[in-house]
């Protein structure tokens, strides 16, 4: 079993910020964030595009961010609580002396207990009459507030980080690879005066994993399948076992496999019954899915 891995990348995206070597000293402010990360075409060169969203005591924050493949920064944009709370806007930025164009409408947006809006809302950037990305479920009324064209090469959802909260169980909604099935993920591990505790995950219900003798096995990595999907599954929860009170998170990563076989390799080397295989009627065969490499990313603090 292999340790979990300080930082996480795949195709040279980077999907753990330094957080992840220090786990404890995260600030409250940094607890209320969800940054999704989207490659997309640019000025005909290929980059990433971080949505941030956060919220503080002023209210609810937005910022986006470009960044080159080599996580140089190419231009960004803060939407601060003053303008957020107008529910609709415009914005600008520049890229290498070109004006893009960043438009939101929340007027109708409906939000969980994270920063993130649930639905009801979209979120457009666009540049020389073309439409680089648009998310939200609202994706028709931003064509036509914009006027932009369909962008030629669409973009990919590559990865998604957020900050979960609980004190035995806490769960997302959660999807494996770009336009995929959304599902339910919930996390379940009570370590308050348990001798053994013992860390489940679930899917919309279904147990697809089961780790116990936690204490030994506060670190690891295994791969289960999602939608005929293999996904690779990393924890860590040292901090929750061993750290001050309180004070650490736990770290899980979902990341899309790359292959059929290292699944097959997995599930058949396996001797731990603890580990369970997600039911599906999906071929392993079928490898050349879009979005193949994402990765979720999950910072779990547990409310005492």
């Amino acid at each position: 079993m292999r340790d979990f891995p300080s930082c996480f990348g795949e195709n040279g995206v980077q999907v753990v910020d330094g957080s992840c070597s220090n786990m404890g000293s995260t600030s409250k402010a940094s607890q209320n964030l969800v940054t999704c990360i989207h490659k997309c075409k640019l000025l005909g060169k290929s980059c990433l595009i971080s949505i941030i969203w956060s919220k503080n005591l002023m209210g609810h924050c937005l910022s986006v961010e470009i960044d080159d493949l080599s996580h140089h920064c190419l231009g960004k944009v803060d939407v601060k609580p003053s303008l957020f709370s107008k529910r609709k806007g415009s914005k600008c930025l520049e890229v290498n002396s070109t004006k893009l164009d960043l438009y939101w409408d929340l007027s109708l947006a409906r939000f969980g207990s994270g920063p993130e809006p649930l639905e009801g809302y979209y979120l457009a950037l666009m540049c020389k009459g073309e439409m680089v990305l648009v998310i939200g479920d609202l994706r028709k009324e931003a064509f036509k507030k914009t006027n932009a064209a369909p962008a030629l090469s669409s973009p990919l959802f590559v990865s998604k980080r957020e900050h979960l909260f609980g004190k035995r169980i806490c769960g997302t909604k959660a999807q494996f690879c770009d336009k995929g099935q959304i599902h339910d993920l919930k996390i379940e591990c009570d370590t308050n005066g348990i001798d053994d505790p013992c860390l489940m995950i679930r899917i919309d219900s279904k147990t697809v994993m089961q780790v116990k003798h936690l204490q030994w096995k506060f670190r690891g990595n295994y791969t289960i399948l999602v939608d005929g999907l293999p996904v690779e599954v990393f924890w860590d929860v040292y901090n929750w076992l061993f750290g001050n009170s309180g004070l650490g998170n736990a770290v899980f990563v979902f990341q899309s496999c790359l292959s059929a076989e290292k699944l097959w390799a997995s599930q058949t080397s396996s001797d731990d019954p603890s580990i369970l295989p997600w039911p599906s009627s999906g071929s392993f065969e079928d490898t050349k899915l879009p979005g193949l490499g994402f990765s979720l990313v999950l910072h779990v603090w547990k409310n005492e």
